[in-house]
């Protein structure tokens, strides 16, 4: 038999494409979540701080009272909060050592302030009402000031918060001063979010 009596191979069949996944799947839907998840565990330090001051500018609005203590808790809360948004900063040990041992003599100047106007011969010239305003400003400019040190502009919103407090506590009614510190919350809570959405890139069609 002569080669042209061969048979010719049979042709495999194309295999069909596969199939693409639309623009709204899961992987999709998983990428564009991701970052907005991240987002908000990254601002959550801020926002349980912030939540925590309302709480306390909102309880001494309508109890009169001064709580010290409570405020001496917040501190090193902030502190924490502080080292960490600076920690990401510090490249090497010596600038981490460096960010924790100024952040601890920061805020322990100011607990020192704080324990000066609880003093007894101090406590004699102010009443409780001012002697709480009195904490809570020291408090919002040692919030400020850290936060202008470890470059957070979350920190430093929460320094201007609590500075707002001392004039709402001072005139505002007790129905307004609930109303402003809410505003107030949902206006810090607008600003990290207007602030993630202006550094992501825009997506194309």
């Amino acid at each position: 038999m002569d080669g042209s009596d061969a048979t010719p191979p049979i042709a495999e069949p194309d295999k069909p494409p596969e199939p693409t996944k639309p623009p709204g799947s899961e992987s999709d839907l998983g990428r564009r979540t991701a970052p907005r998840v991240s987002f908000w565990l990254r601002e959550l330090p801020y926002f349980v701080v912030l939540i925590l001051t309302l709480f306390g500018v909102a309880y001494m609005g309508f109890s009169k009272q001064s709580i010290v203590g409570y405020w001496e808790l917040l501190t090193p809360l902030i502190a924490i909060v502080c080292v960490g948004n600076g920690w990401r900063h510090a490249h090497d040990r010596d600038a981490r050592v460096r960010l924790i041992w100024n952040q601890v003599l920061h805020w322990l100047a100011f607990l020192v302030a704080m324990n000066l106007i609880l003093l007894s011969g101090v406590q004699a010239t102010f009443s409780t009402n001012a002697t709480g305003l009195m904490i809570l400003t020291l408090l919002a400019l040692g919030t400020f000031t850290a936060g202008v040190h470890v470059l957070s502009w979350q920190i430093c919103v929460l320094g201007v918060i609590m500075a707002l407090g001392v004039p709402a506590l001072a005139w505002i009614e007790r129905s307004a001063l609930f109303i402003l510190l809410i505003a107030a919350a949902l206006a810090a809570i607008a600003a990290a979010f207007w602030w993630n959405q202006r550094g992501r890139p825009v997506a194309k069609s």
